[in-house]
């Protein structure tokens, strides 16, 4: 299980928010199979879902971040709820690169940096929020902080980092946000820009040891930050086959017709879970039957 850490920093003005991603992570790659590149691009996006997820206030709300930069990676996509529980799915989990110019995992070379990062909160409203902006690195931490910057003004610091072994299994997992709270404290950018300074990558604290408590006080060093909450955090797939009826559902009558006659047992798989549902054919006109209603 992963942890989150929620610190303030006495006077209010600053949220850090820390969370350890690594167990969350090596899931991602034993559902999917990805290659070590595809790991660091799924779990960056996946940490950063469970963060901003768990920035939700209520039980049913749910946060999907979305990524596709024309690259061979496809569509990402992230699903969290309000407690930073987050499954994942993605186009080509086995798309893989050499080691970029500073010898590490391309990440930004499999999503691609020609394309958009959507941001799509569902709070239970009629529509959903939906924001979107051009991604700026592919890299994935600076388009997050590049979202809040743009689409919600909020001034924000993120860092993502996923650490693979050679037999690609996931050493560490985890990320960080820092956020100026409205009405912003100008004497506190100071402290946070020196803080990240001093502030080793994210994978290089936790392979040291420190906790996301740990990290997250050092991101409000001189603020004089506490604990606000903590909680663990899961890989958590939401599907079933009541679900999937739905989906089967929305089909409609005459497709659903059509794939009973084609097979006599039809498989429905989740892409986050690789669950797979089978489906009769006298299932699947039963389900047609009511897509008709």
């Amino acid at each position: 299980m992963g942890k989150m850490v929620r610190c303030l920093s006495a006077d209010g003005s600053v949220l850090c928010c820390a969370v350890d991603t690594t167990d969350i992570v090596s899931e991602i790659h034993r559902i999917h199979g990805t290659s070590a590149t595809a790991s660091a691009a799924a779990g960056r996006l996946a940490t950063a879902a469970s963060i901003m997820g768990g920035l939700m206030k209520s039980e049913n709300d749910r946060l999907t971040l979305r990524i596709n930069g024309g690259g061979s990676l496809g569509t990402l996509t992230c699903v969290a709820d309000y407690m930073g529980n987050v499954k994942c799915c993605m186009d080509n989990p086995m798309a893989d690169l050499p080691l970029n110019s500073q010898g590490k995992l391309d990440v930004a070379g499999i999503v691609g940096t020609d394309g958009y990062l959507a941001v799509i909160k569902d709070m239970g409203l009629k529509e959903p929020y939906i924001g979107q902006i051009p991604i700026v690195s592919g890299e994935i931490a600076m388009d997050i902080t590049q979202y809040y910057a743009v689409s919600e003004q909020i001034p924000t610091v993120c860092a993502l980092g996923v650490l693979v072994d050679k037999d690609l299994s996931i050493k560490k997992a985890g990320g960080y946000l820092i956020q100026l709270v409205p009405p912003v404290n100008e004497s506190a950018i100071d402290y946070i820009e020196e803080n990240i300074k001093d502030m080793q990558s994210v994978t290089a604290m936790l392979e040291a040891g420190l906790t996301p408590e740990e990290i997250a006080m050092k991101g409000l060093k001189g603020l004089d930050g506490a604990v606000l909450d903590e909680w663990e955090t899961v890989y958590a797939c939401d599907c079933s086959r009541e679900r999937t009826e739905q989906v089967l559902i929305a089909i409609g009558e005459k497709e659903l017709n059509k794939l009973a006659s084609e097979k006599e047992i039809t498989e429905v798989c989740c892409h986050f879970c690789d669950k797979k549902y089978s489906f009769t054919s006298a299932e699947l006109i039963d389900l047609a039957k009511r897509a008709k209603k």
